[in-house]
């Protein structure tokens, strides 16, 4: 066989596949609507969206996979297909911190898939205030970078809102220096939030020294900024430099190259288990000695893993603090059920925030 007929073959191959493909797609999303008539006839008209289990098909579909795809590739692309077979069920509109061109985005897109409608608000109570009204089904904020530390309004916000969470989305951070010019020599000042500024301070130091740093809200805000003025640049996304049509002058020049963020999804509902699960409890010492073992102590007796323990004051009294606690495992899990019992105990307040699938990827 020539090398002109070998490719032939292997074209008409693919064009076979991609037949059946589609035809399956197809089929998936027939049984899609068939689920939602099947909950519309019994009556259920909220659980349309369910995380445990999307969380418990996407570490299936990782588990299957033998390549040549990777698992997160693999997974992404799942997560789209459902994510239009979803949007056959109900169209959800998910609010998250923007503008356009955030990581807050990225990481929406990178849970829910595309086939959602995405709301950029301007503040992190804002995103609270739209799912609790329900203007919008879901919303996505930042709780922590790896680097920089909490966000703490998104830790302020749970002191007071109803919402819980429902998933977790861990996002990759690369940081890009962006610019209408290409040249690093014509950039006289840099645009950014200042957790990018601290995520790049080396780089900057070393290949920057002396140009100004401005400080703006957001690294989506620097991009159009610098889209619109000669001299400027701004740190931010690769979908920022695409959304201004700016240039990525220098790619990934994060000081740290394992820079993640991890955002939280929060809604109105409660999450069963999916199988492997993190739990995100809100609690307040007894002003005492020894109170915050008190806290931790259920934890050790019952042999749970804590992965995450970060105190805020608690707003109400001087010096009173509460803490954010997060444990691997299910609030319904047995074990962790007689440890929240132990807890409330010990504790003067306690809330669960919600208890979620871990971050699949």
């Amino acid at each position: 066989m020539s090398e002109g007929d070998k490719l032939q073959a292997l074209r008409k191959r693919i064009n076979e596949l991609d037949e059946q493909i589609q035809q399956l797609i197809s089929e998936r999303g027939l049984v899609a609507k068939e689920v939602a008539a099947a909950k519309l006839e019994a009556g259920n008209h909220t659980a349309f969206y369910r995380p445990e289990r999307e969380a418990q098909v996407l570490r299936s579909v990782i588990e299957r996979n033998q390549g040549p795809f990777s698992d997160e590739e693999i997974a992404r692309l799942f997560r789209e297909i459902m994510s239009a077979c979803l949007a056959l069920e109900q169209p959800m509109t998910i609010a998250y911190l923007g503008p356009e061109g955030t990581f807050t985005q990225a990481a929406a897109l990178k849970h829910f898939g595309h086939s959602v409608f995405t709301t950029p608000l301007a503040a992190i109570d804002e995103v609270f205030r739209d799912v609790e009204s329900g203007a919008a089904d879901y919303g996505v904020v930042p709780v922590e970078n790896s680097t920089e530390g909490v966000v703490n309004h998104t830790l302020d916000m749970f002191m007071r809102s109803v919402l819980k969470i429902c998933g977790e989305v861990e996002v990759r951070v690369h940081q890009n220096l962006l610019s209408k010019s290409v040249d690093l020599g014509t950039i006289e000042k840099v645009y950014s939030h200042q957790q990018s500024f601290a995520q790049c301070r080396e780089w900057l130091d070393t290949h920057l020294p002396g140009i100004e740093r401005i400080t703006v809200k957001s690294n989506a805000e620097a991009a159009k900024i610098a889209s619109e003025q000669t001299g400027a640049a701004a740190i931010a996304s690769e979908v920022a430099a695409e959304l201004y049509q700016l240039n990525i002058v220098k790619p990934n020049i994060e000081d740290d190259p394992d820079n993640t963020t991890r955002f939280l999804v929060i809604g109105k509902n409660p999450t069963p288990p999916s199988g492997t699960d993190k739990t995100t409890l809100l609690a307040s010492a007894r002003n005492k000695p020894g109170a915050l073992w008190s806290l931790l102590q259920p934890f050790a007796d019952t042999d749970i893993s804590l992965t995450r323990i970060e105190s805020r004051p608690s707003r109400v009294g001087m010096w009173e603090y509460v803490f954010f606690i997060d444990i691997e495992g299910h609030a319904e899990d047995p074990k962790i059920a007689e440890a929240l019992q132990k807890l409330q105990q010990e504790s003067s307040m306690l809330k669960i925030l919600g208890s979620y699938p871990k971050a699949v990827l």
